[in-house]
């Protein structure tokens, strides 16, 4: 079985550096092009994005410390979470039909229950203590 915490390092990578590729792409190639609530909407993915890239990027630290399967499900929680959340509203930027809206809320409650799942890894001792 691969080691989480690499599977988890890597993946708030590539999330994190598509993040600001998104970000930049938003901010150059769309500002013209979109109205300003379609960039808000682009920039409100990005953000969320982010955030939670940097929240994979500390589950993986505090692998060694923490029992491994509530942070495994707070990683997929996460990873989740950003691919319906941010994604959704991307695709919704750039004007996909409004009815795809209706998984955002499905991403948005993904991304409480990764740091409901954290808050649960850090109640639970890990098994190494």
């Amino acid at each position: 079985m691969t080691d989480p915490r690499r599977t988890i390092a890597s993946t708030a990578a590539a999330f994190g550096g598509l993040g600001v590729i998104a970000g930049a792409f938003g901010a150059h190639a769309l500002k013209a092009t979109l109205g300003a609530d379609r960039i808000a909407l682009w920039q409100t993915a990005v953000d969320y994005q982010i955030w939670h890239a940097l929240a994979l990027l500390a589950l993986a630290a505090l692998a060694p410390a923490f029992d491994k399967r509530p942070l495994r499900l707070a990683g997929m929680l996460f990873t989740l979470g950003i691919v319906l959340f941010s994604g959704s509203l991307y695709l919704l930027a750039l004007g996909a039909p409004r009815t795809l809206g209706l998984v955002t809320p499905f991403g948005g409650l993904a991304l409480i229950g990764g740091w409901l799942a954290l808050g649960w890894a850090g109640l639970r001792r890990s098994p190494s203590s």
